[in-house]
């Protein structure tokens, strides 16, 4: 199975042609020996791969029937699936023009944790074709389509049938200012639809869901993609499949790995649905618009990683709920978190130069330890960005940080609200029907009392904890600092008078010891009157 990935994506690995190259069966075999630095020479020799001199361009089989055969543990109990061929013809300036067909309809079947698994897809006229820069290690540029395709799998208690229309993709491809590759990628689907259905004779379980758009898009960019260091990995790992040999030569392998680095310097990624729908018995899950996005810093010294989902014409089956509740439902989310001055840098490359491969563990715990401490030590931040929680008569944004990760987190927090009295209407209004929802009005009136109201009358609540225990909102004290512990003293008495001693003054304060922070005596901070 290690080979699955490293193939896929190797076929299309190649190496400068000299200018005006004859396309010949002496460079068919020129072009195999190349590369087979990238996939081992046992591909070659059992027929994984061939390659071909065809016109005036190669030819490059993969043949998944080969691979599958070549796998020591055979589950598979049936398989059926055309080779794939790429026709690369040689370019001028060191490039290659990149063909292919990639239309295909396939089925296997194997041996899984519920039985015999039976999987079948098919794409329909899907073509594509680029021009791949083995100096950057990357296509430069590339175009791919297709008509259609159809995906279903079943096993004992789950089938799953997905269809998807017509769909497009294009990728560039440029050499990065300081390393690297940057480019960038779209791609677009149509009348994307998914039902998955979960019968279980045992427990009587009966549920279908029916996931649907009638587009989905990616879209994705990198930035100094260091894809040349990370073929040299690739090609090393093949050459040193051995385990002797992998040991004999992990000097070799530290250069490349730090060499490697930083993998990238940012990469990010946006999934995208129209309409996108959620059929189930119990009703429709909607949104007219949904996405998902992620983006990453490579192995840097400080950091940062994102997530965001954002959601717009949120509709959900309104049986599900209490009526009162209808009117607080969100109908648009834009949420965003993530986290910053995370030192992956220092770590990679102090476990870089660490390991031992003639050792078991080849890290110790004790430097797995260290490298944890050292990481915790450059204060990681968990990051809540700008996040707004809203439909037609209120709006909620929060954002804040934490940045430690004990039981006492160090965090900071602030939450706005528009609407607020709305809200209190609907509340006092569910009321009347549902006695059951007042317990929440006091809360709600409690919280009002902390707010400050901002200039355009929205209410707003900055909330600061620290690692001493002491809670904030809006600058007053809510809570004090926890007491402090005199561990000196280990007599039994002595601790708890000490302990006494230590607090009395905010005991003292907060009117014998309770947390609301109900006195201004003491230091314990100014008494809140919500």
């Amino acid at each position: 199975m290690n080979r699955v990935l490293p193939l896929a994506f190797s076929a299309l690995l190649l190496s400068a042609p000299a200018f005006g190259q004859t396309v010949d069966s002496q460079g068919a075999k020129q072009l195999s020996d190349d590369l087979s630095r990238y996939v081992g020479k046992q591909a070659l020799d059992k027929g994984i791969l061939k390659v071909s001199a065809e016109g005036d361009a190669y030819k490059i089989v993969f043949d998944f029937k080969a691979l599958a055969a070549s796998f020591p543990d055979q589950k598979l109990v049936k398989f059926d699936f055309a080779p794939y061929a790429l026709l690369v013809k040689p370019r001028s300036d060191g490039s290659w023009d990149v063909s292919m067909d990639f239309s295909q309809s396939a089925s296997f079947e194997f041996n899984g944790p519920q039985g015999k698994q039976n999987t079948q897809f098919s794409i329909k006229d899907g073509k594509g074709s680029g021009v791949y820069d083995p100096k950057l290690a990357a296509f430069t540029s590339a175009t791919s389509s297709m008509a259609g395709m159809t995906m279903s799998s079943q096993d004992a208690k789950q089938q799953m049938d997905m269809t998807a229309g017509a769909g497009t993709a294009t990728l560039s491809a440029t050499k990065a200012a300081n390393g690297g590759v940057d480019f960038t990628t779209s791609q677009k689907i149509s009348n994307f639809v998914e039902t998955i259905k979960f019968s279980d004779a045992e427990s009587g379980l009966n549920f279908p869901v029916t996931v649907k758009s009638p587009e989905l898009s990616v879209e994705a960019s990198g930035k100094g993609v260091q894809t040349k260091p990370l073929l040299d990995l690739l090609a090393f790992a093949v050459a040193n499949e051995d385990e002797k040999t992998l040991k004999a030569d992990q000097a070799q392998l530290k250069a490349l790995l730090l060499a490697a680095l930083p993998v990238w310097e940012r990469i990010d990624g946006t999934y995208g649905f129209k309409d996108f729908a959620v059929d189930s018995p119990i009703g429709t899950f909607g949104a007219t618009q949904l996405s998902t996005a992620f983006g990453s810093d490579g192995v840097a010294q400080n950091g940062k990683v994102n997530y965001g989902i954002k959601a717009s014409g949120l509709t959900v089956p309104h049986q599900l709920l209490p009526s009162w509740s209808v009117a607080l439902l969100p109908t648009d989310i834009d949420l965003n978190f993530g986290g910053a001055n995370i030192d992956l840098d220092s770590m990679a490359k102090k476990a870089i130069e660490a390991f031992d491969l003639n050792q078991d563990p080849p890290l110790s715990a004790e430097f797995g330890d260290q490298l944890k401490a050292d990481f915790l030590a450059k204060t990681p931040k968990v990051v809540i960005g700008h996040s707004t929680v809203k439909n037609k008569d209120m709006e909620i944004a929060l954002e804040g940080d934490m940045t430690s990760f004990g039981q006492k987190p160090d965090a900071n927090l602030t939450v706005d609200v528009a609407g607020f009295d709305k809200i209190m209407e609907h509340l006092q209004e569910a009321a009347k029907a549902e006695p059951e929802v007042g317990q929440y009005v006091p809360v709600a009136l409690m919280a009002k009392g902390f707010a400050k109201t901002l200039p355009d009358g929205k209410l707003e609540w900055v909330i600061n904890t620290k690692a001493d225990g002491s809670v904030t909102v809006n600058g007053v004290m809510l809570k004090p600092a926890d007491p402090a512990v005199d561990d000196s003293v280990d007599d039994g008495d002595g601790a708890d008078n000490d302990g006494v001693d230590s607090g009395g003054n905010a005991n003292e304060g907060n009117g014998g010891g309770s947390d609301d922070g109900g006195s201004d005596n003491g230091g314990s901070g100014a008494k809140l009157n919500p």
